[in-house]
């Protein structure tokens, strides 16, 4: 069966017809998972065993703790924390004074979706790259993730991962702009952009090439264990669990063959992503939009039955965002957990959607910075509407011991809406598929900057994906959250970095824009020094020519 396997990756290079060969090896890895059906649950806990010392050796590398004024912060929440405050502070604050444009400028992308309103060339729509990175950021960190942040630091987690979502427009504004600007067409009309690309251009043209070269390398790798945890494992296991939960719980029959629901997931990811970004953004632009409506009218159902106590929570969580009660571990615990969440849940800093917004059709890099402000935004919407539910409801209560993801979650729906777990179980499996398909394609990004372009090269990588949302499906949630959490936020240490060497060119773009879209305010004029009496100076010289 073996030399039928890799006879056949042979074979699928010879080809163009992949989709077809990708549903035979899913069929062929059926066959061999369904052989050992009697022993499923020693397979699961065999998979936890061996994966729970990795996941516990990264996070204690990443989350290192950092003594400051007595509390102890993980080393890369303290930096992604600098670099958002950093970068708002920078960018005058941007999402204030740039939100309206980039409204308007998704607008017109969604009413002009197929056509290159700027002339520029790409693959996908504004709109089309904002749904496929949404995809990837609005996954179950927004639903599961809230509820793994309330159930370890308490209701006072929400107001911090408000915070960490409304420092990471900033943070996102930057990386995509540069991942536009340095992107790379392939000689097949594809394109390869994110980080990687503008980490080692980028600092190339700065004299750095040796450290360029260095960082992006580094960031590849980060992005592949990125793509393997929250893009993959942590959205396939929390999937799993809801599945479980409603068809029995421990009496389940998926209760001991947890892998036949990452089976599933496994069989539509497979065939999707072997399209490229094209077939993602077309699933992605019409699973969002849904996903999200559907979400919202069961959240809204939910927060209209509490209607009268939101004023009571919304104090609750800003009290407890300071002063948190002695069960979750003191403020720091609080902030730290809460903006952890919300690096997980919305990504800014970390590079991961740039690599989508790099394929956008346009030539002007900064329309798309300026759109990707969104993308924080509502992350950060969906998140206060998953915590305004589960404290309404006080479900977290419940789940006191250990931690609780999207368990917390389902029976707070639960509570006020009957049967909706069956409903959230269709949310839920949305959310997960579409992050997984939209990191799919990020972490392949990340390894042909390793490896190289090429089929098998691609294959071979898709093949290593689909396998770990299995894998992920039977791993328990305390190895996942680490293993997410370390890999994703490793990769804001070499993206930060270079995007800090970059700032000057990226202030200059950023102001040439602002004069061709006539974009001026209080904020930003003395920073640019735009002035009225050079301007017109400048529009006489026009004339004169």
């Amino acid at each position: 069966m073996f030399c039928y396997f890799f006879g056949m990756i042979d074979y699928m290079s010879k080809t163009n017809k992949f989709r077809g060969y990708m549903r035979q090896f899913l069929l062929f890895l059926m066959f061999i998972l369904s052989q050992n059906a009697s022993h499923a649950a020693k397979i699961d806990e065999a998979i936890d065993k061996i994966f729970a010392p990795v996941s516990d050796i990264l996070s204690g590398i990443v989350f290192y703790p950092v003594d400051i004024f007595g509390a102890k912060i993980p080393i890369t929440i303290l930096w992604i924390l600098l670099g958002g405050f950093f970068f708002t502070v920078f960018f005058r604050f941007i999402p204030i004074w740039g939100f309206k444009h980039s409204l308007n400028l998704i607008v017109n992308s969604k009413n002009n979706k197929d056509s290159n309103s700027d002339g520029g060339s790409g693959e996908v729509s504004s709109f089309q790259a904002l749904a496929t990175a949404l995809s990837g950021t609005l996954g179950l960190g927004s639903i599961a993730g809230v509820a793994v942040a309330i159930s370890i630091g308490g209701p006072g987690a929400t107001f911090w991962i408000l915070v960490g979502a409304i420092l990471g427009m900033s943070l996102k504004f930057a990386e995509s702009s540069l991942a536009v600007k340095h992107r790379r067409f392939n000689e097949d009309g594809t394109i390869s952009g994110g980080p990687m690309h503008y980490i080692a251009f980028g600092l190339t043209k700065k004299g750095k090439r040796k450290l360029g070269q260095f960082l992006a390398i580094i960031f590849a790798v980060f992005l592949l264990l990125g793509s393997l945890g929250g893009g993959n494992m942590f959205q396939s296991n929390q999937a799993c669990q809801q599945i479980i939960h409603i068809t029995g719980d421990v009496n389940s029959i998926f209760a001991n063959h947890v892998w036949i629901c990452g089976l599933a997931i496994t069989l539509f990811v497979g065939l999707t992503v072997i399209g490229g970004i094209k077939s993602i953004a077309k699933v992605t632009e019409k699973i969002v939009p849904f996903m999200c409506l559907l979400y919202i009218l069961l959240g809204g159902a939910v927060i209209c039955a509490y209607f009268t106590h939101i004023p009571e929570v919304i104090l609750q969580i800003i009290k407890e965002a300071f002063v948190p009660d002695a069960i979750y571990g003191g403020v720091a615990g609080t902030i730290i957990i809460g903006l952890r969440r919300s690096v997980q849940s919305n990504e800014a800093g970390t590079g991961s959607a740039p690599i989508a917004y790099a394929t956008v059709k346009t030539k002007e890099p900064i329309s798309q910075g300026m759109v990707s402000l969104l993308e924080p935004f509502i992350s950060g919407c969906m998140c206060t509407l998953t915590a305004l539910v589960i404290i309404l409801t006080g479900s977290y209560r419940n789940y006191t011991q250990g931690i609780s993801g999207i368990e917390i979650t389902s029976s707070a729906f639960s509570s006020v809406i009957p049967h909706a777990d069956y409903v959230l179980s269709v949310v839920i499996i949305l959310f997960a598929v579409s992050t997984i398909i939209s990191w799919a394609y990020y972490g392949q990004k990340g390894w042909t900057y390793l490896f190289g372009e090429g089929r098998k090269r691609i294959l071979t990588y898709q093949f290593i994906f689909c396998s770990f949302i299995i894998i992920g499906s039977s791993m328990n949630l305390r190895s996942i959250v680490d293993f997410t959490d370390a890999g994703m936020l490793a990769m804001s240490v070499p993206n930060l970095i270079a995007i800090y060497f970059l700032l000057p060119e990226l202030k200059e773009d950023l102001k040439e824009y602002c004069q061709k879209h006539n974009l001026s305010n209080k904020l930003i004029n003395n920073w640019f020094k735009f002035d009225q009496t050079s301007e017109e100076n400048s529009n006489e010289e026009k004339i004169n020519v």
